[in-house]
């Protein structure tokens, strides 16, 4: 089976079990199965539906409740087949949504952990500074390097605790096994994208 991510920035391939990252301006690998893709990029599902033979979009075979409007694509496949959770996906943003009852009750969207970090070095070069991932959050910093890394770490840790309360927390994306850390209720899932969209070929009887 052969699924596609497709990104802002990337096609992200699971290939039998393998991944596989291609930019947005490389060519795509030689591939003779059936595609199956979610995509928030419509020049490049374009470039994807004219590489490949046969791709199906599992778009329009997802059942998702919501009268959040504007929800991206994306964060309703990080949300699908969960009942009761907080779901959060941290990449270049961090979305963070409820589930409850197997409805989705809406969420909030941060600044991710990078962008935040760039904020200082656009306010002055002197405020560039790595994040000190060991920074105490007990305590108040004594030097800016700690200042920076409490003030980031501190404003995407405690929204996501006060909507998750003794909820469970499903952390995906690039920065989420990092935030996990942070929280004791929680699970990272590295393929939570990848296994939603096989939940969804399986539920709806598509592979061909």
């Amino acid at each position: 089976m052969i699924l596609c991510d497709i990104g802002n920035t990337t096609f992200h391939f699971l290939i039998n079990g393998k991944h596989k990252k291609y930019s947005l301006y490389e060519e795509l690998p030689k591939l003779n199965e059936t595609i199956y893709f979610v995509s928030v990029n419509e020049k490049s599902t374009k470039k994807l539906v004219k590489t490949y033979t046969r791709c199906i979009d599992l778009e329009k075979y997802l059942d998702f409740e919501t009268i959040y409007q504007g929800m991206g694509l994306d964060r309703k496949i990080a949300c699908v087949g969960y009942k009761d959770a907080i779901i959060v996906d941290a990449g270049s943003a961090i979305t963070v949504d409820i589930m409850k009852d197997g409805t989705h009750k809406g969420g909030i969207i941060l600044p991710g952990v990078d962008n935040l970090k760039k904020l200082y070095k656009d306010i002055s070069p002197v405020l560039d500074y790595e994040i000190n991932t060991k920074v105490n959050l007990d305590k108040i910093p004594l030097c800016t390097q700690d200042a920076i890394s409490y003030s980031i770490l501190k404003s995407i840790i405690l929204p996501i605790k006060e909507m998750a309360k003794e909820k469970q927390i499903i952390f995906t994306g690039g920065k989420g096994k990092f935030l996990s850390r942070y929280f004791d209720n929680c699970t990272y899932k590295e393929d939570l994208i990848f296994e939603n969209m096989k939940g969804i070929i399986d539920a709806n009887n598509c592979i061909t």
